[in-house]
């Protein structure tokens, strides 16, 4: 799924804990759900630099808990 958002220009947006609490959820992703954000202006800057390098265009909340 993150691979799909991501090369088609998404960004993360935001990271849900706990969101899916039922046993599929925990057993695939711990609970944790993520929000996507096309920002039009956006996804074509996110799109080349995800396919080019892998770099991944994250939030201003997300780059917060990634220093940490």
């Amino acid at each position: 799924m993150a691979h799909f958002h991501l090369s088609n220009g998404a960004r993360i947006e935001r990271l849900n804990w706990l969101a899916d609490t039922s046993a599929n959820g925990m057993r695939q992703s711990l609970g944790l759900m993520i929000n996507y954000l096309y920002k039009l202006d956006e996804i074509e800057g996110n799109h080349e630099a995800y396919s080019a390098t892998g770099k991944v265009a994250v939030s201003s909340d997300i780059k917060a808990l990634l220093k940490v």
